[in-house]
């Protein structure tokens, strides 16, 4: 009997953390691994983790290459439904079933959170992005209240737990690390710390800040495709792709689903 498709969900209200590109980083690299992917954008304004994999499309057709590709939707609150019956739809059949909400509130995006298995929050390294989730006290920097975006989760994940007894595996990923400012990133790191004990989630390194994901976007590439393309690789590039097998190995998923014998990224 086939086991029902893994859920990642990627949400944030707050934009600019790399939500959608690091969604299509994940989405791909499980597709490189051979699983079967299927991705659906829920902004459907924006699109652009749909629009991503459309250039992708469109460098496969137009050069003739072979890239691994997720099959991939966008959904129309307009013509696409209730959005639980479109992400049964997406999901039937795959091993992962990735998708990119919007940034920001709205019914169909705390379902889609309430469906997760697992829930990924990438935030910028700071006390702005951070704010998101709990705030913090300005002298102490200790953690004083948890905020709406941690309440939202939490009523999400008991719902889940109502309507069939699993639990989400919430994940706050920290995107965009630079390393400029040590103080600061030990002050974050530390009430994010705070935060996961008292919330339960955690927290995993996600994506630096490199030009090179602005550069890969309008051709749909990932990081994992530069050899196949004849791309020389630097070792900046290099690096990027450690911290992306760093990235999916951090997000525990189902081993099972995960481990066959092409699951190196090249």
């Amino acid at each position: 009997m086939r086991m029902a498709a893994h859920r990642i969900v990627f949400a944030n209200e707050k934009g600019g953390s790399g939500k959608s590109t690091t969604a299509v980083h994940v989405a791909v690299a499980l597709a490189a691994m051979g699983r079967k992917v299927a991705g659906l954008d829920m902004d459907t304004r924006q699109r652009t983790f749909g629009r991503y994999l459309d250039n992708r499309a469109a460098i496969m057709k137009r050069e003739g290459r072979a890239l691994a590709q997720p099959v991939y939707d966008t959904f129309d609150p307009a013509k696409s439904g209730p959005i639980e019956a479109r992400l049964e739809a997406m999901a039937d059949g795959a091993d992962f079933l990735v998708v990119d909400t919007p940034g920001r509130d709205d019914e169909n995006t705390r379902t889609a959170i309430s469906t997760a298995d697992t829930l990924v929050t990438p935030i910028n390294d700071s006390f702005i992005d951070l704010d998101l989730i709990g705030q913090v006290d300005p002298d102490t920097y200790k953690v004083r209240r948890l905020n709406f975006y941690a309440e939202l989760v939490w009523d999400a994940r008991k719902a889940r737990g109502k309507r069939d007894g699993a639990t989400v595996d919430w994940v706050v990923m920290r995107n965009r690390l630079q390393h400029l400012d040590a103080r600061n990133m030990r002050r974050v790191a530390a009430a994010l710390e705070e935060l996961s004990k008292r919330v339960g989630f955690r927290v995993i390194p996600g994506l630096s800040e490199r030009v090179i994901y602005r550069e890969l976007f309008p051709k749909g590439l990932t990081l994992l495709d530069l050899a196949a393309i004849g791309q020389d690789v630097g070792l900046a590039h290099l690096a990027a792709r450690g911290e992306l097998r760093e990235l999916v190995a951090g997000l525990q998923l189902p081993m099972s689903m995960v481990l066959t014998p092409q699951t190196e990224m090249a």
